[in-house]
């Protein structure tokens, strides 16, 4: 799984990571603009030659456009480079301190759980790009006041780190020094000095195909298909919410009979058309937003899980013994309110998901075990 999950960030890190390049190193310029300008040549020519042959297979057109859209993204690159005044490029290569308002910003954006703060610590761990700052800083919400930056000095996650230099008390940095933003909110792309990277959830065909990858393991999908109509039900209910479906297919892959899969679908359709039909919303749609939400127990109808929030741990952190899969499709015992593992990353920066859960007896059981009680005695 760690290599699928790789190779989906892939493009997205090859582009960040480009980021730092492009404007950390200084190559002559005369070679920059050859090379582009040879790219874009051969682009040109690909183009040119798929057009022509009428291409109609839709995976083939969809990679033709998106080597039209960098061709063009690469040509005005090349355009701004060649009336790049000279003053300007003196400017730039000043090391000496600036205002914080010259920082050059990469916004990134995209909604809960894309993966905005892993596709950061997967750049920011090439070599690459570590070998080009003396400190890489991580930080949070709570390291910026007054609408302006505080580096905390506890708190703050160095993670890397060749060289120490103390920061200016008056909060200057070197012009080198880059910044990247992420948020849900598109309106941090105001503040962005490049073109922003939009994240967005994966397609419900690569969502899945790591489904089915988890869900079967070993396995081979072609020799089970009454497992493998079942899996595909499962995974059209809850659609590209990756860490979700995550869940679901290891539950699944842990538990390899039909029984027990059409079981799991049952009680996912039941749950999803219930919020639905109630609500107007998918039951993990409001987990993202970390409002309370009603899951109930499989393995235990007579109990009620109720989910209040989810929050990230670092991998060094401690985190809960009991699984949260365990606890709605298993029989493990946890009557009150209690942390559960939901899902530890298998690739940078390695966090681990804890959500916050109460398991409660429904009223209409607690009531009947109360009437069941006489002179001290259970008699249920």
């Amino acid at each position: 799984m760690e290599i699928f999950l790789s190779a989906v960030l892939g493009e997205l890190a090859s582009r960040s990571i480009q980021f730092f390049i492009n404007k950390s190193s200084t190559p002559k310029a005369m070679d920059v603009k050859d090379s582009l300008q040879r790219a874009l040549l051969r682009a040109q020519v690909i183009i040119d030659e798929a057009t022509g042959r009428h291409i109609r297979n839709q995976a083939m057109l969809q990679q033709v456009d998106m080597l039209r859209d960098a061709m063009h993204h690469g040509c005005y690159i090349l355009d701004t480079f060649r009336y790049q005044s000279h003053d300007d490029k003196a400017k730039y290569q000043d090391t000496q301190p600036h205002g914080s308002e010259e920082l050059e910003v990469l916004p990134i954006v995209g909604p809960a759980k894309v993966g905005k703060s892993t596709l950061v610590a997967h750049v920011c761990k090439n070599e690459r790009v570590r070998d080009h700052f003396s400190k890489i800083l991580f930080l949070r919400d709570h390291d910026f006041t007054d609408n302006g930056l505080t580096i905390l000095r506890e708190g703050c996650a160095m993670k890397h780190q060749n060289c120490i230099s103390n920061m200016n008390n008056k909060k200057l940095m070197p012009r080198t020094s880059k910044i990247i933003i992420a948020n849900r909110s598109a309106n941090i792309t105001e503040f962005g000095t490049t073109q922003a990277l939009n994240l967005k959830y994966l397609s419900f065909e690569a969502s899945w195909y790591f489904f089915k990858t988890i869900a079967f393991g070993s396995m081979d999908p072609e020799m089970h298909t009454t497992f493998g109509h079942v899996a595909m039900g499962i995974a059209k209910l809850f659609g590209k919410r990756f860490i979700g479906m995550n869940i679901i297919a290891r539950v699944l892959r842990d538990n390899f009979d039909i029984r027990f899969w059409c079981k799991v679908l049952d009680f996912s359709r039941r749950l999803v058309q219930k919020y639905v039909s109630k609500f107007g919303v998918h039951p993990f749609d409001v987990i993202n937003q970390n409002r309370p939400v009603h899951l109930g127990r499989m393995a235990i109808p007579f109990e009620d899980l109720v989910f209040y929030c989810v929050y990230q741990r670092y991998s060094r952190e401690e985190v809960p013994k009991i699984r949260v899969e365990d606890v709605i499709y298993g029989n493990v015992k946890a009557l009150g309110k209690s942390e559960f593992l939901s899902w530890v990353s298998p690739i940078p920066p390695y966090y681990s998901y804890v959500v916050t859960c109460e398991v409660r007896e429904l009223k209409h059981r607690a009531a009947k075990r109360k009437r069941s009680t006489a002179n001290g005695i259970t008699l249920c």
